[in-house]
């Protein structure tokens, strides 16, 4: 068990912090509802109870038969222990190999474990992997099993469960099991159609014909079309959610498009079929192989070791199953798939002049391109343990981009800068990304043009001034994203930056309160030195007045009004370890379409009707001034 502690990295990837849905605390808890999940594929308890309090500590409880109480010890703190992976059911895992409940039992301060069965219910405590208290007594409650464990902050420094990635982590096990029922935190979670839920829950777009649902032995796919532009793919092993694809994800893209050329016989490019589908796949996989330890990407060529090729499974699959539904639902759904695809095609043709043209251009500009400062390391850099930390700011102007550039960490930050307000791209076709030239820059410098496959950066992070003009170039942004790339947002790859909008100040002479000094300087890096002014730097109004009274008194008050104000000295502050960054999503009620014609289209009296019933002003009040008690 020491040795989990020492080396947690081999048993659950990276640690983090909570903020990455890949991170350590997100292991943790799968490693524990895997368990649960086990117990209902053997038709053993068919609800799961998750409860986080203050986003720190977990339970988990399921009815299914309850570990062996005679094993319990072993189960859950000797590693190489478990006899549950001999069985062909239990091979087709994701789970730590006999490891899983004991590494969370491992890195959490605090681990408890109940086994409920025959009447009686076995309970053990745990500090950091070591055994405190072993009871046994008599119980009326039913059958199963109940783990709480607090990951330990000594390893996963600051860190939070965040509700959105554990809500979206359950859901996925719903929609791959169907019949399980997940109450979090008192919510009922459940899925009644498997991966045709997952796609009716998580599309921000009609679909063009009725969602396709096929099942096989260890093989399940959804999929439709939409109007929007490139392809969305869902992905799973065994259960875990492959958020970057792999063997199967492109086994899954190549036979869908060929199964469905060969149905309609016509020389139909591939692009054009698989242009605005929406899909997911699932299939088992007996030892599956990842190509990293946070198991997000399948690198598996077999079905089982010495078995046929998962291109072979999956493809024989889809071409027997989706070629026999196009042949039944001929009305309904191929001749709605065929106009879709000849669509794609006209448009494709229509700017393959300009395409080509673009293309070349984009080739010279990226020799020299003026508008990027790359970094040194690439979210698409397969081996490199720092690719999630590549970001690319995107930010108005010279001057903000100059700040930026001089602050920045070289190795993982990147900057673009634009040239004054882009292009607003609302209701056009790709055309544009091809036409303007900054649109183009852009894709090239984040290598989308053919998918999400290549991007060069896990965050593309917008830097606008916080005025009406960066609001605007703001929105103008998001349009671009959400109309010609909305997996970008869906994937959880763009940010809005926070800047300061004050910076309040005053020599360490003058305050009063000894321990706001004090703080301070304990926020002091490794051999910073002491500075004659305590600085606050504030992102709302609130923290300003907060400012005002612990620095106090008469505090030197600086209003930033754009990031071009902010010297390279204080804005490293913003971009680092702290940087503020607030997500941008979709979910289902986000009707793309909808969102862009109310904030981008001509209903100009609805929206200016909006902007005056909402509007806040801002008034320069004495505040500043106010009496520090």
């Amino acid at each position: 068990m020491e040795h989990v502690r020492t080396r947690p990295g081999m048993y659950i990837g990276r640690l983090g912090d909570g903020n990455l849905p890949e991170d350590g605390i997100y292991v943790l808890l799968k490693e524990v509802i895997d368990n649960s999940i086990d117990e209902f594929k053997m038709n053993a308890g068919d609800r799961i109870e998750v409860d986080i309090e203050d986003n720190l500590r977990v339970s988990v409880r399921d009815y299914g038969r309850g570990i062996p109480q005679g094993k319990l010890v072993e189960a859950v703190s000797v590693l190489n222990t478990g006899g549950k992976y001999d069985t062909k059911a239990f091979k087709k895992s994701v789970g730590l190999n006999g490891v899983g409940v004991k590494a969370v039992n491992a890195l959490s301060s605090h681990f408890e474990v109940k086994s409920y069965r025959e009447g009686k219910v076995r309970a053990l405590v745990f500090e950091r992997g070591k055994l405190i208290s072993d009871n046994t007594e008599p119980s009326l409650d039913e059958n199963g099993t109940y783990i709480f464990f607090e990951p330990d902050n000594t390893l996963f420094k600051n860190y939070s469960f965040h509700d959105e990635y554990v809500e979206t982590m359950l859901r996925n096990y719903t929609y791959l099991n169907s019949g399980l029922t997940i109450m979090y935190n008192g919510r009922r979670i459940k899925s009644r159609n498997g991966l045709e839920d997952l796609l009716v829950d998580t599309m921000t777009t009609d679909p063009l014909y009725p969602i396709v649902h096929l099942k096989g032995e260890d093989i399940e796919i959804a999929f439709t079309h939409t109007n929007q532009y490139g392809e969305e793919y869902h992905s799973f092993v065994n259960g875990q959610h492959t958020t970057q694809g792999g063997t199967h994800q492109s086994a899954f893209k190549e036979h869908i498009a060929k199964t469905i050329k060969e149905y309609y016989d016509k020389n139909y490019e591939y692009t054009d079929i698989r242009n605005g589908i929406v899909a997911a796949i699932a299939i088992n996989v007996e030892e599956p192989v990842f190509e990293s330890q946070t198991k997000i990407k399948l690198g598996s060529t077999l079905m089982e070791p010495g078995g046929e090729t998962i291109n072979k499974y999956v493809g024989d699959f889809i071409k027997r199953e989706v070629d026999n539904y196009l042949h039944i639902h001929k009305e309904d759904v191929a001749d709605v798939l065929e106009n879709k695809i000849k669509e794609s095609e006209h448009e494709r043709k229509a700017m393959a002049g300009v395409t080509k043209l673009a293309r070349e251009r984009a080739k010279k500009a990226n020799l020299h391109n003026r508008k990027l400062r790359d970094c040194r390391i690439h979210y698409s850099d397969a081996k490199d343990d720092r690719k999630e930390e590549s970001s690319i700011f995107i930010t108005e102007g010279d001057s903000a981009s100059g700040s930026i550039t001089k602050s920045r960490d070289v190795n993982t930050q990147a900057v673009f800068s634009l040239r004054g307000k882009p292009l607003n791209s609302f209701g056009l076709t790709k055309k544009v990304v091809y036409e303007n030239e900054e649109f183009n820059l852009l894709q090239a410098a984040l290598d989308i043009e053919d998918g999400l496959d290549n991007l060069r950066y896990n965050k593309v992070i917008v830097a606008t001034d916080a005025d009406v003009d960066g609001m605007h170039i703001r929105l103008l942004l998001i349009t671009f994203f959400l109309q010609f790339y909305p997996e970008l947002i869906k994937k959880g790859h763009v940010y809005v930056l926070q800047t300061p909008l004050f910076r309040v100040r005053n020599r360490r002479t003058k305050i009063k309160s000894k321990k706001v000094i004090a703080d301070a300087d304990a926020r002091l890096a490794k051999g910073e030195r002491k500075n004659d002014f305590i600085t606050r730097y504030c992102y709302t109004d609130e923290e300003r007045v907060n400012a005002i009274r612990d620095l106090g008194p008469d505090p030197e008050i600086t209003r930033f009004k754009g990031l071009g104000e902010i010297s390279p000295d204080e804005f490293v502050h913003f971009i680092g370890p702290d940087m503020r960054l607030e997500q941008v999503t979709l979910h289902k009620n986000d009707q793309v379409q909808k969102l862009l014609e109310y904030y981008m289209g001509k209903n100009t009296m609805e929206r200016q009707n909006f902007i005056i019933d909402n509007l806040v002003i801002e008034e320069d009040l004495p505040q500043d001034t106010e009496p520090i008690e």
